[in-house]
């Protein structure tokens, strides 16, 4: 291809507005968006013509893990097995698949929250992201969380999710196991010096595992207090698995900057993400989705009852204009159906336009990096996608990427 490079479509979202405009001239040279509906486009330059379709900015995923799932697990979904049975090398092939379905899936941004499984203290999320980085895979561009910060007996301790006996497989603070203040400073410190660029916390209960309640506070408040202070000294944001309403409350009040999940947050706990700008990612499609069938009788029973009332929290959050980024928790969703989640937006009340921005701009923003990603926008990352329609409409139409750039290259094209 020459160095320029334009691309022609019927239309585009401008996510800035809120509205679709018509035609799309978008001009890309260098991996960035350098015009917008010129009067002239540049000489000699390689030009798409790709019709009738909409082209957005691509989407963002603020939630999921790539390491599990996919091939190798029943219709795409984690092998029950998955935190004993494989060794980290094939666990790392195993995602370097995923991560090209959920590029072809037209989502170019992902945070990989939080590594759950043994793997002697190797970051192979950040191993992934440096992978593709220099071009050896075709994946989204990754936010690598390195491994989950849990408490011994965790929601996101690898032994609880097959109920291992002692001492069958010992974790070290490298591997997320961490129990007071000392410990959860030294986690964090192993986590970023390792290349996380985002820590996650394992904060309460779980649905899925064989833990506490998914109600339960699994940390107390002074260290939720010593993760953020590590992680926001060293410039790094935090997430939270938090399911239960009091520890919502914890993790806001010590700073935590996104919840993941928030199931059984309450109308309180709802303003006060609203007060302190605390970002949500509700993960809302799974609780109808989830192929919960193949779970333990006691899980299934945890999910029975929590999924109902996380789907009845989602409107309230909505309307109260907190901060909602698209996240999945894929593979509680097969790897590439991400765009799910946009669909169970707009079921819980958003408009079809509010859930392109939570899974654009919004989800730029909690990863700071509002400036070059989330809109077509001159000076911005050419991360471009197109789809059929109007999904301002239609939001369905995210289901059918037609065409992916991610950075100037081309890595879809009917």
């Amino acid at each position: 291809m020459s160095e320029a490079i334009v691309l022609r479509a019927d239309r585009w979202v401008d996510i800035d507005a809120g509205v679709v405009r018509s035609p799309a001239v978008i001009v890309v040279e260098g991996g960035r968006i350098t015009a917008v509906s010129p009067a002239e486009v540049p000489a000699n330059a390689t030009e798409f013509d790709l019709g009738d379709v909409t082209l957005l900015p691509g989407l963002m995923d603020m939630e999921l893990n790539l390491l599990i799932g996919g091939p190798g697990g029943p219709d795409g979904l984690p092998n029950p097995m998955h935190g004993v049975q494989d060794d980290p090398v094939y666990r790392t092939l195993r995602g370097a698949v995923n991560a090209r379905a959920t590029l072809q899936a037209g989502f170019t941004t992902v945070r990989n929250l939080g590594l759950m499984v043994k793997t002697g203290g190797y970051m192979l999320d950040v191993a992934l992201q440096r992978a593709i980085d220099q071009g050896w895979h075709e994946g989204p561009r990754i936010v690598p969380a390195g491994h989950a910060v849990t408490p011994y007996g965790g929601h996101l301790d690898p032994t609880v999710f097959q109920r291992l006996a002692p001492g069958i497989m010992a974790l070290s603070v490298a591997e997320g196991i961490a129990n007071g203040v000392a410990e959860v400073r030294a986690c964090v410190r192993y986590q970023i010096r390792h290349g996380a660029k985002v820590i996650k916390i394992s904060a309460s209960g779980g649905v899925m595992s064989h833990s506490t309640a998914p109600g339960s506070q699994q940390y107390s408040d002074e260290e939720f207090v010593a993760i953020v202070d590590e992680a926001h000294r060293a410039g790094i944001r935090v997430a939270a698995h938090a399911v239960g309403d009091s520890s919502v409350q914890a993790c806001i009040r010590a700073g935590v900057d996104c919840i993941e999940h928030g199931f059984l947050a309450t109308d309180e706990s709802i303003q006060m993400m609203v007060d302190h700008g605390t970002f949500l990612v509700s993960t809302t499609y799974l609780t109808e989705a989830m192929a919960i069938e193949r779970a333990a009788p006691e899980l299934q029973k945890k999910a029975a009852e929590i999924f109902p009332q996380a789907k009845a929290m989602l409107p309230k959050a909505i309307a109260a204009g907190v901060k909602i980024a698209c996240g999945t928790d894929a593979p509680a969703i097969p790897h590439g159906e991400n765009a799910m989640e946009l669909i169970a937006l707009v079921d819980r009340g958003m408009t079809p336009m509010q859930a392109l921005r939570a899974a654009t701009v919004t989800s730029a923003e909690l990863i700071q990096r509002e400036d070059e990603l989330g809109q077509l926008a001159v000076g911005y990352l050419a991360d471009i996608i197109a789809v059929p329609g109007d999904p301002s409409e239609d939001i369905t139409a995210t289901r059918d990427v037609r065409f992916v750039m991610k950075e100037g290259r081309v890595y879809k094209h009917a």
